[in-house]
């Protein structure tokens, strides 16, 4: 039965990795073949996801492909973002976070409010309006899903409000690397913050740090998007009862929900490989050259798998929903990826840099 459950994922997962050879295999082609550059200007996440989204919206993926590209989505991006642990340090993660942190609570606040005042402009559903709100500020997808059955949202507004999330946070993954690195003068912690609080879901993070570190050289970038988006990820457990509170104020009974339904149960593997790398370096020399196989072998993988996720994110974004979701939620989407990106620069304009 086990060994059936692995068949029917096998050929998506195929799928996601021949993509991501393809992607290698044109990067190399624009960089070496064509351009005569070390780098290719368009980075190889970035190939997968254009090459996913060509085939997913020109082509019909027949059903046999269907639960492995959703297992890549979901878990062969999460083994890729533990993966990337390896190359942080325990203080770099404290330190990092003690920096997000306010950063991020600055954003959320700051989009909740402007979505309140939209609700009232333009009125939209309310529920929508949360949706929305709460997948721009936390974690996307993951945050809409467990916050709908809280709010009592119906199928429509959870399935307009991702198509929302997915439309502005591919834009803003794909744009937000090459502004970040041109706004913030190619500052490793500045671009990373900005990254991990201005891009809506973790998988659009890690390939937006995934870029920047394919084209600009700065693996810190990286590993600073990913702990910043790991940090938000954990609000979650802040803002779904704060939205269950704030949406069922009035009504006597509400939807139990899960503290430990929701946890980002992968941020603990992501930390787990920072402690295991750090007991690594303890252990042997740093110029141990098996233990600096092993490093150089783990950062490589978290590349493969985030690509491949990227690749399977691409074939599964139908362009189709984006179309129908109507003038008013795309604006509200809109200014809502607007809001995080002003109020995070702002932040790091004058908070940040005055305390660093």
């Amino acid at each position: 039965m086990l060994k059936k459950k692995y068949l029917v994922v096998l050929p998506g997962i195929v799928l996601s990795f021949v993509l991501y050879t393809i992607s290698q295999g044109f990067n190399n082609i624009i960089s070496i073949e064509l351009l005569n550059y070390n780098r290719s200007p368009i980075s190889t996440a970035m190939i997968a996801i254009l090459i996913g989204i060509f085939f997913g919206n020109f082509f019909k993926i027949r059903q046999i492909f269907q639960k492995g590209l959703d297992f890549s989505k979901e878990y062969i991006l999460k083994l890729g973002i533990i993966c990337l642990g390896i190359q942080l340090k325990p203080f770099g993660f404290i330190e990092f976070g003690k920096i997000a942190i306010p950063l991020i609570i600055i954003c959320i606040i700051s989009v909740l409010i402007v979505i309140k005042l939209l609700i009232k402009k333009l009125k939209i559903p309310t529920r929508m309006a949360y949706l929305i709100s709460i997948g721009s500020t936390v974690c996307g997808t993951t945050a809409i899903m467990a916050t709908a059955p809280v709010i009592k949202a119906n199928k429509n507004e959870v399935s307009y409000a991702i198509a929302n999330i997915t439309l502005f946070g591919i834009l803003s993954m794909l744009i937000y690397p090459y502004f970040a690195n041109l706004y913030f003068e190619g500052n490793s912690l500045f671009a990373g913050l900005f990254l991990g609080t201005a891009i809506h879901e973790t998988s659009q993070v890690a390939a937006a740090g995934l870029i920047y570190d394919q084209q600009f050289d700065s693996p810190e970038t990286l590993n600073i998007a990913t702990v910043t988006k790991l940090i938000r990820n954990t609000f979650l457990i802040i803002m779904i009862p704060l939205f269950a509170i704030l949406y069922n104020r009035g009504v006597s009974k509400e939807k139990k929900y899960s503290i430990l339904n929701i946890f980002p149960y992968f941020v603990l593997g992501f930390v787990g490989m920072i402690i295991l790398r750090n007991i690594g370096d303890q252990m042997f020399s740093v110029n141990n050259n098996n233990w600096s196989e092993i490093i150089d072998f783990v950062k490589a993988s978290s590349k493969i798998f985030l690509t491949m996720a990227m690749a399977a994110i691409g074939l599964s974004t139908n362009l189709k929903d984006v179309r129908k979701m109507g003038f008013k939620p795309f604006l509200v989407g809109f200014i809502a990826m607007l809001t995080v990106g002003i109020v995070c620069i702002l932040t790091i304009e004058i908070y940040l840099k005055l305390i660093i």
